[in-house]
């Protein structure tokens, strides 16, 4: 019962803590997944030179750890005259992971379009944007939707690296609890259990949206 009355105590400041994580969740899915798109398009161009560009973005958004991500833009950047406040840091490094990851997912959705639909509109002579925006990027979407989904909830459960750089999000704020009191168990337990009850659903709907798309092309 003791665990329960302090988790009481401390729920209202993780709950504050929380609300930071998930709008850095929501500025960088907001922000990252057009950025995905425009460079899944990119490493298809016929241009070597904008293919390259954005290979190079993208695998260094995939390969390099978000928390030197993170560094980058907060104590890297600076050097060059350019200063960031920490949550905006934040938010920049998510979005750059997250279009990193968002933009091989999208562009294996869009080439999973048969090339039926597209020889199907080319003999209604339909515009090649006409043919990409409401041919190719509705049904290239749709099955990228579980991937996408995937990557929302890594987005969010990375926002949990903010605290290294002060950023008052979930983390942070448990770890501010546990410095005044020194109760680091129960406070990381609640925080952990704050995680899950955010990261638990949207993993079971993911789910749910592969096994209803697997249903829909069998």
């Amino acid at each position: 019962m003791s665990w329960i009355n302090d988790w009481l105590t401390y729920l209202p400041t993780m709950l504050n803590g929380l609300q930071t994580s998930l709008l850095i969740a929501f500025v960088a899915i907001v922000c990252g997944y057009p950025l995905g798109l425009l460079l899944g398009l990119m490493v298809s161009h016929k241009s070597l030179a904008v293919r390259s560009i954005a290979l190079a973005v993208v695998e260094v958004g995939r390969g390099a750890p978000a928390l030197v991500i993170l560094y980058l833009f907060y104590y890297g950047l600076p050097k060059f005259g350019i200063a960031f406040e920490s949550i905006t840091a934040a938010c920049l490094a998510l979005t750059w992971n997250a279009a990193a990851y968002s933009s091989e997912i999208i562009r294996a959705g869009l080439q999973s379009v048969p090339r039926g639909q597209l020889e199907a509109a080319q003999a209604l002579a339909l515009p090649r944007q006409s043919v990409f925006f409401r041919v190719v990027l509705p049904q290239g979407i749709r099955s990228a939707v579980p991937g996408l989904m995937g990557v929302a909830i890594q987005t969010f459960q990375g926002t949990s690296l903010a605290y290294a750089i002060a950023v008052p999000e979930l983390m942070k704020t448990a770890y501010n609890i546990g410095s005044e009191n020194f109760n680091y168990l129960q406070v990381f337990a609640l925080a952990g259990l704050v995680y899950a009850a955010i990261s638990m659903p949207a993993t079971w709907i993911t789910v749910f949206f592969e096994k209803r798309l697997g249903r829909r092309y069998a």
